[in-house]
């Protein structure tokens, strides 16, 4: 991963030569001593040098490193807690982490899981022997080295006699990989808490999921505490011996003399032959944490009949997994630069705009020009109200419930200008602004003003100069209910079936038509290749959709019919008309849209192509880069052929509440943003996680559910977080920090 040109070029003496990682709390460095002798260097970040608690913990951290010797660690090699950032250098172990290697070829087996098993359990004997508790053991904190695996990261372990930085009510750790004292009282974790997280890890390392995996963290701990572990995919007799380390009191699990007999008895060496090899194509481990890779399922039982004990529980399980999301690490693979078929080298990421860099500010702050405060003073989204942006000219332009139109310059995050759009004596809770888009010189925008008696509506088509915010001309509606679409040089404007198609520049009318959908149905535009389609659907049971092709030179409709059914129109792969078909969730506890089949037609044939999906995916789904992508609520995203329905991938994130999937420019990478704007960026041909950025929005919650939205800007993105922060991101570099705007 190449330097940063603000990275330092040595540290203690180490010639720092290349990037491995960066995490929440600092960034590891690949360094080189005078000898060639390679480490790997972890750096704090300075934010949290002058944190004295955080300090006393990185001391902590050396010490039980230091502490620690054993063939399947890292030994620290130096130190400098005391300096202005403090640092570190162990010994660089070339390899990838545990998590890495399943997810790229899948579960361990044979010698190469003996070799794992038993060589941890050496491990954490060392560990203990040394009178430190790791508390942190899971995939990412192993490396797959060639002589066997290391455990690294000792950055919340503690000495068995020191309880000093363990403060009451607070639990540190991973939640799939902590065993069920570090949720009650971290204070009580002993040894036989590190055999627990051995057991979840290696049913991780047997099978590709944990033993508790769940929707959420907080439903996670609860699987801890309460519930059996799933362990049904374990062969026996190696199940009979996980269960065992998995047991829910300390004494009840294995010491680790006798489970490293029992491994060697139930997992026997190989015959001559047998032993496989597998090459990654995942890059060097990093010798930062990463979280593991889950695959997330739903818990045992109704989600009804378990409430009752879960808020019992609630108090117990938001304090205990406070800490551990503050370690929660900032994730990445290095994949700055790919070989091309040639073998040369190109960038992953589109070039940055001129003059960018990485700002964060809200749809709230102090505008240049135009109307300087937000409506009323109020800086935040009112409850029931939502904000929509949209890009264009270098910038990003919002609007929202009670909120006035606004430019965000794209490269600097000033807000230019707010517009002057409020009529005479109208309040910011009877006031709304929805975005449409950029068409040349003007700004698109609804805008909707509830009367006195609030019985009533009024919506009017407004166009804004995207330089001042001035209003070029505008235009009163009479459908509210009905949202207007820019597609190519028409805006559509629908009035019940009636649809007029206006000039963006000016406003003027060019044609009007009437769509044939019955009374009953509810049309709205769709944006098919430049070319405009009129989706139009009725409540009934089943629904039905019926599709109008829209001639853009004078209306003229063309009929294209959809089979019955909850049919979500996604864009159009090779000509054809793209749906997801979704199920009824009647009498189901989940909110969450399930998706049963992928429908391909053709418009011009009208013929159907209609493939089952694997797995009846659940949550937001787009088309991005030409595969259907969709992000479930607990931040699993799985990818599916739209011609098949094959699925051909599924990563987890640690993003909850994720918005819409979005593609790069090139149709290679896809992102994605949560409700607390943290964004994750993976692979659309193989679903690797690239990386997570931390959570920047200010808060989450109070103001009604939104998803967050992801915007490109050239090479770089821009993201709203439901509660009006907006920030920007370098692709390339995701953990460089942002200035204010």
């Amino acid at each position: 991963m190449p330097l940063h040109k603000d990275d330092p070029k040595a540290l203690g003496g180490y010639r720092i030569v290349d990037r491995l990682g960066s995490g929440g709390m600092g960034v590891v460095y690949l360094g080189r001593s005078r000898s060639g002798r390679e480490v790997a260097v972890k750096l704090v970040h300075a934010q949290y040098a002058e944190d004295a608690v955080f300090r006393a913990r990185f001391r902590q951290e050396i010490e039980a490193v230091r502490k620690v010797s054993g063939a399947f660690t890292a030994p620290v090699v130096d130190a400098d807690p005391e300096a202005v950032r403090p640092w570190m250098a162990t010994q660089y172990v070339p390899g990838a982490a545990l998590s890495a290697r399943i997810r790229e070829a899948g579960p361990l087996k044979g010698a190469e899981l003996r070799r794992l098993a038993l060589g941890l359990v050496e491990a954490l004997r060392d560990i203990h022997r040394a009178g430190v508790v790791h508390r942190d053991l899971k995939p990412a904190n192993v490396l797959m080295a060639e002589d066997g695996p290391r455990v690294i990261d000792f950055g919340i372990s503690r000495a068995t006699e020191n309880q000093t930085l363990t403060e009451t009510g607070h639990a540190i750790g991973t939640p799939p990989f902590m065993s069920p004292e570090q949720f009650k009282d971290a204070r009580s974790v002993g040894p036989a808490s590190d055999v627990f997280s051995l057991g979840a890890l290696l049913v991780f390392a047997a099978t590709g999921r944990g033993p508790f995996d769940a929707e959420s963290p907080y439903m996670t701990a609860y699987r801890v505490m309460h519930e059996e572990p799933s362990v049904d995919s374990v062969a026996e007799p190696l199940r009979a011996v996980l269960v065992r380390c998995l047991a829910k009191e300390a004494d009840g699990r294995p010491g680790l003399e006798d489970l490293g007999r029992e491994l060697a008895k139930v997992l026997p060496e190989p015959e001559a032959g047998d032993e496989q090899t597998v090459t990654l194509r995942v890059p060097p481990a990093r010798a930062t944490p990463e979280e593991p890779v889950r695959t997330l399922r739903p818990g045992r039982g109704s989600r009804l009949r378990r409430w009752p004990v879960l808020a019992g529980a609630a108090a117990v399980l938001a304090v205990a997994l406070t800490v551990s999301f503050l370690y929660d690490p900032f994730k990445r693979s290095d994949t700055t630069a790919e070989p091309d078929s040639t073998g040369a080298e190109f960038s992953r990421w589109d070039p940055l705009p001129n003059g960018w860099q990485p700002w964060r500010t809200s749809v709230f702050g102090t505008a240049a020009s135009g109307v300087r405060k937000p409506l009323g003073g109020v800086a935040g989204v009112a409850d029931g109200d939502s904000l929509s942006c949209t890009t264009g000219r270098g910038a990003l332009y919002c609007g929202g419930g009670g909120t006035l139109p606004i430019r965000v310059d794209g490269a600097t995050g000033r807000i230019l200008w707010r517009a002057d759009s409020l009529p005479s004596g109208v309040s910011r809770e009877k006031y709304g602004s929805t975005l449409l888009g950029v068409h040349e010189d003007a700004v698109l925008l609804t805008q909707s003003v509830v009367n006195s008696a609030g019985n009533d509506t009024t919506a009017t088509l407004v166009a804004l100069d995207p330089g001042t915010g001035a209003r070029l001309w505008s235009r009163v509606t009479h459908g509210y209910d009905q949202e207007p679409a820019l597609v190519g040089d028409l805006l559509l404007v629908p009035d019940g079936k009636r649809v007029t198609a206006r000039d963006p520049r000016d406003g003027t009318a060019r044609w009007t038509t009437t769509l044939p959908a019955g009374a009953d149905y509810g049309c709205r535009f769709h944006d098919v290749d430049g070319l405009p389609y009129a989706g139009c659907t009725n409540a009934g049971t089943p629904s039905r959709t019926v599709f109008y092709a829209v001639d853009p030179a004078d209306g003229t409709t063309r009929e294209v019919s959809v089979p019955d059914g909850d049919a979500v129109h996604v864009g159009a792969v090779d000509g054809d008309l793209a749906f997801v078909m979704s199920s009824r969730q009647d009498g189901r506890t989940s909110a969450e849209t399930e998706y049963t089949e992928a429908l391909l037609i053709d418009p011009d044939t009208a013929a159907v192509r209609r493939k089952k999906l694997a797995g009846s995916p659940r949550g937001r789904v787009s088309l991005v880069g030409g595969v259907l992508c969709f992000a479930s609520s607990s931040g699993l995203l799985t990818a599916y052929a739209p011609a098949t329905g094959e699925r051909l991938w599924e990563t987890p994130t640690t993003l909850q509440q994720p918005g819409e999937p979005v593609a790069d420019g090139r149709g290679r990478t896809v992102f994605v943003a949560s409700a607390s704007g943290r964004v994750a960026a993976l692979d659309i041909a193989t679903g690797d996680l690239l990386w997570e950025s931390p959570a920047r929005a200010d808060h989450v919650g109070g103001m009604g559910y939104q998803s967050a939205g992801v915007f490109l800007d050239e090479g770089a993105l821009m993201v709203l977080s439901p509660d009006g922060t907006v920030f920007t991101l370098d692709p390339g570099h995701p953990d460089r920090e942002p200035v204010s705007g």
